[in-house]
């Protein structure tokens, strides 16, 4: 059972995400991707006569199956296979980093609990970083057409060019965002 406790190797993990999007092919031509899960849940629960929800949900109700299931597993994995005296191992030079350049130097300092802690939820700050990062979130998932897991997985893994635009994209921004708005928010 120590295997199940250990970090597994990208040459593992990578291959067994990778080979999801052919067994959903196979299983039944359906596609990977979890940001149309609310979508799916909009549909089946919200009787308004919204355009948008307007559309045979049930076809996709195996993605609500596939998420309950996530949901699930995240639960168990945090219940009973929780290390709870394991720190997690950093790269010796990031953790270097972390500490002189912006003075983490734990792995808990990366979410900042002056911005995300619940003692801070009454706050307008964190509500403003949460609700802002929420829309935007949710309004770059849809605009792009899928989440980043969908274009990343499932969209090159099926040739298509919006899907590479897009994963070039989130990676660009992301790189901004470590390099420049997290030092920001961090200095704030």
């Amino acid at each position: 059972m120590e295997w199940i406790y250990a970090p597994w190797p990208w040459y593992i993990a990578g291959p067994l995400i990778g080979l999801t999007v052919p067994a959903l092919y196979l299983a039944g031509n359906k596609s990977f991707g979890i940001s149309s899960t609310l979508r799916h849940i909009c549909a089946a629960c919200i009787p308004a006569q919204v355009p948008f929800f307007q559309y045979d949900w049930k076809k996709e109700s195996w993605n609500l199956v596939f998420v309950t299931g996530i949901v699930i597993g995240a639960f168990l994995a945090a219940t009973w296979l929780r290390l709870p005296d394991v720190e997690i191992r950093l790269n010796p030079e990031l953790k270097i980093d972390l500490a002189t350049r912006y003075g983490i130097h734990s792995f808990h300092e990366l979410m900042p609990t002056e911005i995300f802690g619940y003692q801070h939820l009454q706050e307008l700050r964190t509500w403003i970083f949460s609700l802002f990062g929420g829309f935007l979130v949710g309004f770059g998932t849809r605009y792009a057409g899928g989440c980043t897991s969908g274009h990343a997985i499932t969209g090159l893994a099926t040739l298509q060019w919006p899907s590479l635009v897009a994963t070039v994209t989130f990676m660009i921004s992301g790189i901004i965002a470590s390099w420049f708005i997290v030092p920001f928010l961090l200095s704030l």
